[in-house]
């Protein structure tokens, strides 16, 4: 048996999510796993770094699978790819596999990730970019933002900012950096954490929002974090402005 790491990247303005439904064939997992699946003649299961909702994109997610065959060996790296890009939809794209440890992990070994949120401030709206930005016609205070931003850094409870009511888990993670990068009428938002909880980066931008829009006060987020309540927090926001930038690993 041979393990193998993948990047992939995807458009999810037209899926389900990423994770495998039993009421629809319309997700990311499927896809590539009825590819692959065919591809290796025997049947692939394959284990992303996490799951991704419906509507959100990845620059690079990360996956592993096994299977009976030595991949590497068998086939040129590039000729396999290219078999397999050419066999899946084309808003998703392999980018890379390698032969990894059977112990390897995507979503266990992850160290951290990184999401970008990106949020056009355009009157009208840029009409190329409708299905990978959040439209705000309005001048936002960045200011206020941006000290919003540098109070959810740190190691906090951030239950307040997750959607599942019913997650039993530790909701503690780290923040290491929130960037926020200002390019004509377009916003991003970087986050770098150790890991985050459902709708976390979402929440987080909503409420990030709702303050640059003068709904809420900057010292809310406080509030927030020291009640652990989900009513003290913003709005999510839609998830055609998220994007999985990259996981880190040791």
């Amino acid at each position: 048996m041979f393990a193998y790491k993948c990047i992939v990247s995807y458009d999810g303005s037209r899926y389900n999510g990423w994770q495998k439904q039993g009421n629809t064939s319309n997700t990311i997992q499927e896809k590539i796993e009825n590819v692959l699946s065919r591809m290796l003649d025997e049947n692939i299961e394959i284990f992303g770094s996490g799951r991704t909702d419906a509507g959100v994109h990845a620059l690079a997610q990360t996956f592993h699978f096994h299977c009976g065959l030595h991949i590497t060996n068998e086939y040129d790296v590039p000729d396999f790819l290219s078999a397999a890009n050419s066999f899946l939809p084309k808003d998703i794209r392999i980018q890379s596999i390698e032969e990894c440890d059977l112990r390897f992990h995507a979503r266990l070994n992850a160290k951290g990730k990184t999401y970008c949120y990106r949020i056009d401030t355009s009157p009208y709206g840029n009409l190329f970019i409708r299905n990978f930005s959040h439209h705000i016609p309005q001048k936002l205070d960045m200011d206020a933002i941006k000290k919003g931003a540098d109070l959810l850094i740190g190691t906090h409870d951030y239950k307040s900012f997750c959607s599942n009511k019913r997650f039993k888990k530790s909701s503690i993670r780290t923040i290491y950096t929130i960037e926020i990068i200002e390019k004509d009428e377009i916003i991003e938002i970087l986050y770098h954490g150790n890991g985050f909880l459902y709708n976390m980066v979402r929440i987080m931008t909503g409420t990030l929002i709702e303050i640059g829009l003068g709904i809420r006060e900057v010292q809310s987020i406080e509030i927030a974090l020291s009640e652990c309540n989900r009513s003290f927090a913003g709005h999510t926001a839609p998830a055609q402005g998220l994007f999985l930038v990259s996981v880190d690993y040791e």
